[in-house]
Formats: C-alpha cells, structure tokens, sequence
C-alpha cells in the first residue's frame, strides 16, 4: 500500500484552513486554551449542539458541528475522551484511528491540549500511529476505484506543546507502525503471488535497514536435517525455506532474543485436506512469519539497541503424489521422531525443526514463537486474545503486560505433563495430533519438546491475526498483530 498520510507538527497557535479537531471529555468543556482559540460564542455552541447531537463527550465519540464565525475552519470536528476514569487510560492509537476515519482524505489540524491530561510526545506519537494504521487499505489488485473512498492523502497537522519532542518520539513509532503494515501486507498477498521463494525475497529487502539475512534452502535444510519441515512442503511444486533475519543493535557479546514464526503460505490440509468452504482463507496461515519481519522492521527501523534473531519457516502444504501421508513418520532436526497423524497439523512440524535450530545455533536469553497454530484457540478464546503457553512465569508475564498495553492482548493457557502424555505415539516419539481435546494445549506440549531448557512462549495467534476483529486501526482483514506486542516488551525489558 502506499501511504496516504502526511504529518506535520507544530506548537499552539493560529489555524490554517481544513478541519478543526478538538477533544472533549463528559463535561463538553474544551481546555483553558482551545476555548480561548475558539472564542466564547463557539464554546456557547458547542454546548448547545451537543445538546442537540446527545453527544456526552464519552470515549472517542465523534461531533460534526458549522464553523462559526471568525473561525478559519472548514468544519469543527469535536472528539469524546470520556470521564475521569477515562482520562486515567486514554487509548491514544484507538482515538488517532477515531480521528483518522473522520479526516480521511483531507486537511486537518488537532490541537493536542486535552481537558484534564496533558499527553506526552509518546502519547501523541501513538496517537498519530494510530491514524496510520486506520488509513491503511490493501486493493492493489482492484482495477476499478472505489468511488466511496478519498481520493488523495490525509494531512494532519498537530498543534503540541513541545512540537521537537513530539517529532522525535513519532520517528520511533512511524517504524512500528511500518512493521504492522508490512505484516498486514504479507498476510493479505494472495498465495499465488507471495509463495515461499518470494516471502523470503520480502525477508531479504530487509537488509536496507542493516538486518543481515540468510536464506537456506532445501538442500541446506537436508543437511542441517529438517526433516519435519522438510515433510510439510514436500507435496508442493514450489520449494520450501528458510529466513533468518539479525539485527545487531546490542553489544557483540550480548545473547540475542529470538522470535520464531510459521510461515505455511498456503495450507490445503495436504492429504487430510481441508474443506472447501473457507479454504481461500488459509492463504493468512504465514501470519506468524509476517509478524517476525514486521517486528524484524520495527526494531531495525528505530535503531533497537540489542540482539535479535528472526527466523521464519516457508513452505507451502499441498497433497500431491510426493505429500506425506497419514502414517509416516519423520525424524526431526534434533533427532526426535513423529508419527503423522493428520497432514493439516503440519505448522508444529515446522516449528519444531526452527525452535530446535534457534536454539542450537544462537543459544538465545529466550525464543518466542507465532503461529497460526490450531482453530482450538478460537474455541477457547475467540478473536479477543492470543493464546499464551510458556515455561517461564516471568516471560509471560512480561508478555501479559506488553499485551494490556498495546492491546495486543493474550491470555495464558495451560501446559502440563497430562497434555505431555496425549501426544505419546506407540510407533515413534510422539505424535503431531492427539484428538479432538485440548487441541491448543497439546500442541504446545509438542513444541516445548524442542525448546530444551531457554525460556520459551508459543503464541498461537489463529483468531487474532487474520479475518481480524475490526477495531479503530483496522478495518481490514490482516491486523499485523504481535508487530507492536513484541516491540513493546523488546523495548520495555529487553534494549540497553
């Protein structure tokens, strides 16, 4: 997509043409100095359109109201930002996502000084990352406009009190917020168009911002003895990889972290095919390798100060003469063996060698993995979390956290040697599925086989990442979620 935003900051002062947005909470007053700006006719009328309009001033709730005179405004736009206890957790990206949809297509400024809060740079930066997100749109393959959407960018002019700062912390959050766009715009590339020889070309553009990236191919992958990932594309005509993606923003002898994602860029089932009805759908398996390269972007584009391994796994899952069969069984990287049982549980057989070579190679402080792992998750968590499985309290805590404060929340599951004992196979070391109980649970139990003793979390991401729950930064159907997740708690625990 290319970007239809344009920003600009600067301190409180005079009005230049376009929108007007302001913000008021419950008590419809506008602050000391917005009121002094509008003047005491318009404040008269703004109280007597809200009146009219029965708008409260709740929490990102929206007023279009006639410029008065002597204003030089085209319209008065008037944003809720609630009560009191409102004022106490203002979701600044949900109201920049408010404001952007208003202004879409147009000129606007916002004067940044909220009745009783005063927003920090970060907080306007977040506000602004907001409208961002909200302005993203993916129709790079509809040929005919759509008359109903603006036709050219947005201009958003802010009115902050320290306008320098304020353009400092934007700089570090316009990088998040391109890794969250380039996550949704790998989520929504058509299978046939983005397979795994061009995911990893997608991985390697990476290298302009300073990631060093290494593709492996399959007769690297044979070598190293992938062989359980290997299985999974072995029914496609189109050859599988490996990404590994090194940012080296820490000292040389720090550990890196690492993050690890699944990336089947189109799922069929394979043997055990999947339904018909849907199926389009499973072009959005790769979301947890899309948001490895989005969080890889993130932290390189704002010069994170330590190291971090992205490795993300490519492969596509078809059912051909060559597939795997129900039945087969594959010896893993670390030497383990699995019992197919069901071909459609084929993104744990693609962790297991990635997980297992992450922390084989690079000896990491920890690894966390996304996936969209098991339809179970949604059973048990819908579209509103994650789901969270760890061997280490204080990593998912950490990640409980980062989820409550960026709204990427997750919700911690359980694992435990009963999950453990269902994946036993009577012909080899374990089996890839263990029945209709538990699905989530006991595919976690698989992948903690191939963590060893590093801190782990497993993040199963099938109800939140794609056919997303629409928000007020997306209304589209990939969300780049865990892109601003990670980057938080990499940024709050982890960076010198």
């Amino acid at each position: 997509m290319a970007d239809s935003l344009k920003i600009d900051f600067q301190p409180f002062g005079d009005l230049e043409g376009g929108d007007l947005v302001i913000f008021v909470g419950e008590t419809l007053k506008p602050s000391s100095a917005v009121a002094k700006r509008l003047g005491h006719p318009a404040a008269s009328l703004l109280a007597k359109a809200a009146a009219a309009e029965k708008f409260t001033g709740k929490s990102k709730a929206v007023m279009t109201i006639p410029v008065p005179a002597g204003i030089q405004a085209d319209r008065l736009i008037v944003v809720g930002i609630g009560g009191e206890k409102d004022l106490e957790k203002i979701d600044y990206p949900q109201l920049g996502g408010v404001v952007g949809a208003k202004v879409a297509g147009r000129a606007a400024t916002l004067v940044l000084d909220l009745p009783g809060v005063n927003p920090s740079p970060e907080n306007v930066a977040d506000l602004v990352m907001g409208a961002r997100l909200r302005a993203y749109h993916f129709d790079r393959y509809k040929t005919k406009k759509d008359d109903k959407k603006p036709g050219g960018p947005t201009k958003l002019t802010l009115q902050v009190a320290d306008p320098a700062a304020t353009k400092k912390a934007h700089k570090l959050r316009d990088g998040v917020a391109s890794g969250v766009l380039l996550a949704r715009d790998l989520v929504n590339e058509p299978p046939n168009v983005l397979g795994p020889k061009e995911f990893a070309a997608r991985a390697e553009a990476l290298s302009k911002l300073g990631v060093e990236v290494e593709i492996l191919h399959e007769k690297a992958m044979e070598k190293l003895g992938m062989r359980a990932l290997l299985a999974v594309g072995q029914g496609s005509s189109r050859g599988s990889r490996v990404a590994i993606m090194r940012w080296n923003g820490g000292k040389s002898s720090d550990a890196p972290i690492a993050f690890v994602g699944k990336g089947v860029v189109f799922d069929s089932g394979g043997i055990s095919i999947k339904p018909g009805g849907g199926m389009e759908d499973m072009k959005g398996d790769m979301a947890g390798a899309a948001s490895v390269v989005g969080l890889m972007h993130a932290l390189a584009s704002r010069k994170a100060k330590v190291n971090v391994v992205g490795a993300i796994g490519l492969v596509e899952n078809m059912p051909d003469g060559n597939a795997q069969r129900p039945g087969d069984i594959v010896t893993t990287m670390s030497g383990q063996t699995i019992e197919i049982i069901n071909t459609d549980a084929e993104g744990r057989l693609v962790l297991a060698d990635l997980l297992w070579y992450v922390q084989d190679r690079f000896k990491p402080t920890f690894m966390i993995n996304l996936a969209t792992l098991t339809g179970a998750i949604l059973v048990a968590l819908a579209q509103e979390y994650a789901g969270l499985f760890s061997n280490n309290d204080e990593l998912a805590e950490r990640l409980s956290v980062a989820g409550r404060e960026t709204g990427e929340r997750v919700w911690r599951m359980p694992l435990g040697p009963e999950f453990d004992k269902m994946i036993e196979s009577k012909f080899a070391d374990m089996k890839n599925a263990a029945g209709r109980y538990g699905g989530s649970s006991t595919a976690a139990a698989l992948l903690q086989r191939f963590v060893n003793d590093v801190p782990w979390a497993h993040l199963d991401i099938a109800g939140t990442a794609m056919s997303s729950p629409q928000t007020e930064t997306n209304k589209g159907w990939a969300s780049g979620w865990g892109v601003r997740l990670l980057d938080r708690l990499v940024h709050d625990h982890y960076e010198r």
